[in-house]
């Protein structure tokens, strides 16, 4: 029987958490019979994936500014239409209406999925309600990654094809049956280095409030990104270098989050975050900020870790010393980490988006 041919489109296969799924996607689909393609439109690829890979950057080398991005559309439309693509699957930020627009004439004839990873929707909206709706309604499925999402893009857009499918965890039966002897005294972020989208002046403020540093705790920062030299220097500021150390991105982060105490999230906003969905499959709680969207869907207060209001330094400064000295709080959570998540495994999810793909008429 021929495969069903699917192409997954994505900014890139590397570093953010809608990159990250991209490449978990690879794996769903072809594990559920699919014959993949990744189609990226930057030359960054550090996630594993499967199947085949197009790099639209790498294609259009040689061309300039305005010129590459036509030449990317042209090369696009042919590596659909020479591969005989069915399905497209588009992961991209899309807050651009005519880009857009010629995207929709790209994909013709291809059953069509968008995929909605942030709350922030100028990352996946053009500013006009009425043009977002004539990019949307006519596609086979909407896919919001919380319920939050998919709640709000009903509310603003009165779309009637959404779905919501949550992001899917992707580790190793033999990672996580790996155990630590001891947990190491470190509160752990893993994660972009964005200022303004993880909000770290919050995350390290809360943490020179709490005073856990004087009974020997660290904070560790695991990742990368543009704001690298901006949370330096607010380390700096805040007189907090002993206490605080950086660590360069890894793509598999699994012993660190193992090792650490907790771990924590502060963003201002979200989708549905693959750390706090890895942290608590390898047994470690997770203090986290109400934010929008993806916390709340995940975290069970007081059950597998700590939920607190976003933009509260004293909140959350007070939940990281809840932690640090409640040892039964801190063993519960921890004891309900992994069970708590395992409705979010890659089979699960994977399960989810077969259905989807086959079964959509």
């Amino acid at each position: 029987m021929n495969k069903k041919k699917v192409a997954i489109v994505s900014n890139s296969l590397g570093k953010g958490g809608a990159e990250r799924f991209a490449a978990l996607l690879t794996l769903m689909l072809e594990e559920s019979g699919f014959e993949v393609h990744s189609i990226v439109v930057n030359d960054v690829v550090d996630y594993s994936y499967t199947g085949t890979l197009y790099n639209l950057e790498k294609e259009s080398s040689g061309c300039f500014s305005f010129f590459k991005k036509i030449k990317k559309g042209i090369l696009l439309r042919r590596y659909l239409t020479t591969n005989n693509i069915e399905i497209v699957i588009d992961g991209r930020t899309r807050n651009v209406l005519l880009r857009e627009l010629i995207t929709r004439l790209i994909y013709r004839n291809t059953k069509i999925y968008y995929v909605v990873h942030s709350y922030n929707f100028k990352n996946y909206f053009p500013s006009s309600v009425f043009w977002s709706r004539i990019i949307y309604k006519n596609t086979e499925a909407l896919i919001c990654v919380s319920k939050t999402i998919e709640e709000k893009v009903k509310q603003l857009y009165n779309l009637k094809n959404t779905i919501t499918i949550y992001n899917p965890f992707f580790i190793a039966d033999g990672e996580i049956r790996k155990e630590v002897s001891e947990t190491q005294k470190v509160i752990l972020f893993f994660g972009r280095f964005d200022e303004k989208v993880k909000n770290f002046t919050l995350m390290l403020e809360a943490f020179l409030q709490s005073e856990v540093f004087l009974k020997g705790f660290r904070l560790h920062l695991l990742g990368d990104g543009n704001d690298l030299e901006f949370i330096q220097q607010k380390i700096k500021d805040l007189d907090l270098s002993n206490y605080v150390s950086i660590f360069p991105f890894k793509q598999n982060p699994f012993d660190e989050v193992r090792k650490a105490k907790f771990t924590i999230l502060t963003s201002y906003y979200e989708g549905f975050p693959l750390s706090i969905v890895e942290s608590l499959a390898l047994g470690t709680p997770v203090v986290a900020v109400d934010c929008n969207s993806g916390p709340r869907e995940i975290i069970q207060n007081e059950i597998n870790g700590l939920l607190v209001e976003n933009n509260n330094v004293k909140a959350l400064s007070e939940a990281i010393k809840r932690f640090a000295d409640d040892s039964e709080l801190y063993h519960f959570c921890k004891n309900n980490a992994a069970e708590s998540v395992k409705h979010l495994s890659l089979r699960n999810i994977a399960k989810q988006w077969k259905n989807l793909l086959i079964n959509q008429k």
